[in-house]
């Protein structure tokens, strides 16, 4: 633990919340406390056929807005995505956001937003160093952030992930400004997640609140929330998952989501240093390869968080001993459907080593519990695509 007679740190804390079945309706009123009269909605072209936006659209037209939609969100977002809504935005007078979907799509509002008053392109404010003063704060137009996925945490998120088309990689793009005005959790919104989605997002939430708990570094208040957001995804995940309509637990997903952005502020680690590429490279669904990877990473870091992972162990009501949370993630695994394997999830061989030089660079890799070099994230990839696990612990 740091020294705390001389720690002199920061610690950030997110947006307004407005959580509960049925608060949908209150996007108008939310877009006119944040000043926007006319709205742009950032989804993607699968949410945009749905009747869920229609819900989304008639609050805010029931408020005297004037909307339009832009659905143009990849699964796995590009800068083109990016500057289409720009372009959008500029041209009809939009003055504000309401980011509607899955983490994608509530990234691309935000980034839509942020990048509307700059002038420089959005590969100069990736969050490296201070990079994030380069840009403009007047020009960032308010956003509403609307989830309907339970896992990215990214309605209460200063920043952005975006594929760079010309290097295959994610980059996460900064600003304090990025920050959605209110975010509205309403667990009737996720209702219609299919049970694969419902898997592969809460696994993303789970990730997140493990890693932020096991980060470097002095953050009680993260790692409080971690470990109360991880105990949520093990009681909840499994009952959304078999039934897609319990509200109960669908609003504890989202709770846990949000919750897992809020901690990971202290840090993130392997699993998503490991993913990123990957994602960017076979357009996999993120949360579906933090799920695969977050056993293997966690056997990688034991020496350095055993003790914490007991602690988190105890909280969970299991005994406090790192094999029975581990068996815990496997068993959580098993039941939501989640590959063991990066090879049964469809990922190649070949490109192994190249992929560990990019997980490498990633920025999450710094605040993993023990130093990454790309040998050591190669040989992960490796684990990961046989399942080997440990000498003696099979997956």
């Amino acid at each position: 633990m740091a020294n705390l007679a001389t720690l002199v740190t920061t610690w950030n804390y997110p947006t307004r919340i407005r959580f509960g079945v049925g608060t949908v309706r209150e996007a108008g009123e939310a877009c006119r406390a944040a000043g926007i009269v006319r709205p742009l909605v950032v989804t993607d072209p699968g949410l945009a056929r749905l009747p869920l936006i229609d819900r989304v659209l008639e609050a805010l037209r029931s408020a005297g807005l004037h909307v339009a939609v832009f659905d143009g969100v990849r699964p796995n977002p590009t800068a083109a995505n990016v500057v289409a809504g720009v372009e959008i935005l500029r041209r009809d007078g939009h003055d504000g956001v309401v980011a509607v979907g899955g983490g994608s799509a509530l990234d691309v509002g935000k980034l839509v937003a942020f990048m509307a008053g700059q002038t420089r392109p959005i590969w100069d404010f990736e969050d490296v160093g201070d990079w994030w003063t380069r840009a403009d704060p007047s020009g960032i137009r308010p956003v509403i952030a609307i989830p309907t996925t339970a896992g990215t945490g990214s309605e209460v998120g200063r920043a952005g992930v975006v594929t760079d088309e010309t290097t295959h990689t994610k980059k996460i793009i900064f600003h304090p400004g990025m920050m959605p005005k209110t975010a509205i959790l309403d667990p009737s919104l996720t209702i219609g997640l299919p049970p694969n989605l419902t898997a592969a997002t809460g696994m993303d939430a789970l990730a997140h609140c493990i890693e932020a708990f096991c980060a470097p570094g002095f953050h009680p208040m993260a790692d409080g929330i971690a470990a109360e957001g991880t105990r949520l995804v093990f009681t909840a995940l499994p009952r959304a998952f078999r039934d897609g309509a319990d509200l109960e637990a669908r609003g504890m997903m989202l709770a846990a989501s949000a919750m897992g952005a809020t901690a990971f502020q202290k840090g993130l680690g392997a699993v998503h240093s490991l993913s990123h590429p990957i994602g960017a490279v076979y357009d996999l669904h993120h949360g579906l390869l933090n799920g695969i990877l977050l056993p293997y990473v966690l056997a990688f870091n034991r020496p350095a968080i055993e003790e914490r992972i007991r602690r988190l162990a105890a909280w969970l009501g299991l005994e406090p001993r790192f094999e029975a949370f581990s068996e815990a993630v496997l068993e959580l695994r098993r039941t939501t459907g989640i590959p063991a394997t990066l090879a049964a999830a469809g990922v190649p061989d070949d490109r192994l080593p190249e992929l560990a030089a990019m997980a490498e660079r990633d920025p999450t890799a710094g605040s993993n519990p023990v130093p990454l070099d790309a040998a050591a994230l190669e040989q992960l990839y490796r684990r990961a695509m046989t399942g080997e696990l440990s000498a003696s612990t099979a997956s």
